[in-house]
């Protein structure tokens, strides 16, 4: 994950745009995921776990952008071996086919150098009246390589995001009939340089732009917000598409994971969704959130929580199948409309926060700032409303907590 647009956040600081940045205004109740509509996921930890290992591997060198060319061949060999078409064949033939190069600048000779490679496969859809439509599910794989003499392996940023990417892909490739529209795979590089990777796919589509229904990405998918016991999912976006939280209310949710829908700009630009946002391409993004290994070497495959990281790629893949199946596509809104998530995400950390107030030696003023907040919050969603009164004071709590909690 990029820290474009901002300074690196802690996992406090991250706690408190969560839950502090949603639209104000009085907020009417909405359809929330259904507790009753629960899947178990098809996938397991076994599944995801190689990947990791292999993508978080010393021998890796950290995949430095531009330079991680074992991991990049790594992926293509996988699109190969699950009979995924190469995206990239205008200029290009066999394994070449699958990588978009990213240049640099044009030098005084005209010439330009190869900053980094993007990597795409195509699952063509099996219906002839959408299959000229387009989903896109991505991840980056680059990471931070050697700094200070240091390797910052990124299993979390992002060999989990690739995991799932690979996981999904096999499944969809071997499944007797694809879904209706077109599915594309794409590995980002370059994304812990300012999201140069996608920048350079999105102003560069192999389609036209109003071909593209929907921009997926996921970006720290194995850890958990803070270090909190929140078994949970962040998935952000869906406010710019509304239909979209029609397809998440009826996907529901894997067994032992919970979804919790954000708005975007909860966190800013911060992975690789920035430039289709930008483009207003609708949208899905989900992370886990920072814990306290982001960004440092002790982000390594021994950290991951691997049957997390498995319930997250089954919910991926139903909503991907979901939407390149669905009779309706989603459509971008500039008109936000005000909810209840930073409501609820407040709820579900308060009560994990007093689950575990032994265990991090919270005081009596903390359990007091805490407290209030679920108190507070329950109310709200007990109700189904929230006054701009009640959001400001919602954020003046989140500061609190971020200064006395975290």
């Amino acid at each position: 994950m990029d820290g474009i647009g901002s300074t690196r956040l802690t996992s406090g600081g991250l706690l408190l745009l969560l839950v502090a940045a949603c639209p104000a205004a009085e907020a009417p109740s909405e359809r929330a995921i259904d507790p009753s509509v629960r899947f178990d996921s098809e996938y397991q930890a076994g599944d995801v776990r190689p990947h990791v290992e292999f993508l978080a591997d010393p021998a890796r060198g950290g995949r430095p952008g531009g330079k991680a060319d074992a991991a990049a061949d790594y992926i293509v060999e996988r699109f190969q071996q699950y009979g995924l078409k190469p995206l990239f064949s205008q200029k290009q033939s066999g394994r070449d086919a699958y990588f978009q190069i990213v240049p640099e600048a044009t030098d005084e000779t005209g010439e330009a150098a190869v900053m980094g490679r993007n990597i795409g496969a195509v699952l063509p859809g099996s219906d002839p009246q959408l299959n000229d439509e387009v989903i896109i599910l991505s991840a980056h794989y680059d990471h931070l390589g050697m700094r200070g003499g240091a390797l910052f392996a990124g299993a979390d940023d992002n060999a989990s995001g690739v995991a799932m990417l690979l996981e999904v892909a096999e499944r969809l490739a071997k499944q007797k009939t694809a879904p209706k529209r077109t599915i594309a795979f794409v590995a980002f590089d370059l994304e812990e340089r300012m999201l140069f990777g996608s920048q350079w796919f999105a102003a560069h589509l192999p389609w036209p732009e109003k071909n593209v229904k929907l921009f997926t990405t996921a970006d720290m998918i194995g850890r958990s917000l803070g270090n909190l016991d929140l078994p949970a999912v962040f998935v952000l976006g869906s406010e710019y598409a509304p239909h979209l939280k029609n397809v998440l209310d009826d996907v529901g949710e894997p067994e032992g994971l919970e979804v919790a829908r954000l708005g975007i700009d909860l966190i800013g630009t911060r992975s690789d969704y920035g430039p289709f946002r930008d483009r207003k391409i609708p949208f899905l993004f989900f992370s886990t959130g920072q814990s306290d290994v982001y960004h440092t070497p002790r982000d390594v495959p021994e950290t991951i929580d691997y049957e997390k990281l498995a319930r997250v790629t089954g919910l991926v893949d139903r909503i991907v199948v979901a939407a390149a199946n669905d009779g309706v596509a989603p459509e971008w809104t500039d008109e936000l409309q005000p909810n209840l998530d930073e409501a609820r995400t407040l709820n579900r950390i308060a009560t994990r926060l007093l689950d575990e107030a032994e265990n991090r030696r919270l005081g009596a003023l903390q359990l007091l700032t805490i407290g209030q907040a679920k108190s507070r919050t329950q109310g709200i969603l007990d109700r189904g409303t929230m006054t701009a009164d009640e959001r400001s004071w919602l954020v003046r709590l989140s500061q609190v907590m971020l200064i006395s909690v975290f």
